[in-house]
């Protein structure tokens, strides 16, 4: 088979333009916010705005960590294996709430922490358009490629700016690549492409626990539906 010219630099690129889509997407909506309204909810239980700020800062410097952590071994996980790891457990998502509502609220103003996020989130996403997407890199206790990783990030953005903006009316939704990403990694856990009509935001909520499932929707998933939340 002959190669088009460029097709592999453009296959190469592919996972940074995704994330950085993601990360662009997300941030514009965090960079106009002030003070005030950085404590309105979100649709993580539990977190206002700036926690779930203070959420995503996190993610972003693991990435920064990750893309800086060759690793020797080989993968253990792709990019959609390395959701198995993230079912429900009340018991570590009641740490994480606590967790990141401690750790923002040591912010006394929101605009110290929406600036180290929006650097952070650059740095992030410049580190990955310089990393070798076939590098074999450590996060999580887990190893993968750096195009792998920067698909798991690129979900994890999208899914939690559905998250950020449910009280900010207006505001942008995640990018389309972004919620692509998200609707092939969901069909990878499920085994096949989803049987609904849904679009890529609400499979989002609904295959991570953000949105009920209805009648109808359980009878067409059939026993697909008690496997629901594929991860949260």
């Amino acid at each position: 088979m002959t190669e088009v010219p460029g097709s592999h630099a453009r296959h190469r690129s592919r996972p940074v333009r995704v994330l950085r889509d993601s990360y662009e997407a997300f941030a514009s909506v965090v960079a106009p916010l002030g003070d005030e309204e950085s404590w309105l909810p979100t649709a993580c239980t539990g977190w206002a705005v700036r926690d779930l700020v203070f959420h995503c800062l996190a993610d972003a410097q693991r990435a920064l960590v990750a893309l800086h952590t060759p690793a020797p071994d080989p993968a253990d996980r792709d990019a959609v294996t390395y959701w198995r790891d993230w079912r429900p457990d009340p018991v570590g998502a009641a740490n994480g709430r606590r967790w990141s509502r401690v750790g923002a609220s040591m912010f006394l103003d929101f605009r110290q922490l929406r600036a180290l996020y929006l650097e952070t989130a650059t740095a992030t996403v410049t580190a990955a358009a310089a990393t070798d997407p076939d590098l074999l890199v450590s996060t999580q206790g887990h190893v993968l490629t750096a195009a792998d990783l920067m698909a798991t990030l690129a979900v994890e953005a999208s899914i939690h700016h559905l998250d950020l903006v449910q009280e900010l009316p207006g505001a942008p939704g995640p990018s389309a690549s972004g919620l692509a990403v998200v609707r092939t990694t969901l069909d990878g856990l499920l085994g096949r492409p989803v049987p609904l009509d849904w679009t890529d935001e609400h499979y989002a909520r609904a295959a991570t626990g953000r949105a009920p499932l209805t009648g109808p929707e359980r009878r067409s998933l059939g026993a697909d539906a008690d496997r629901l939340p594929l991860f949260s």
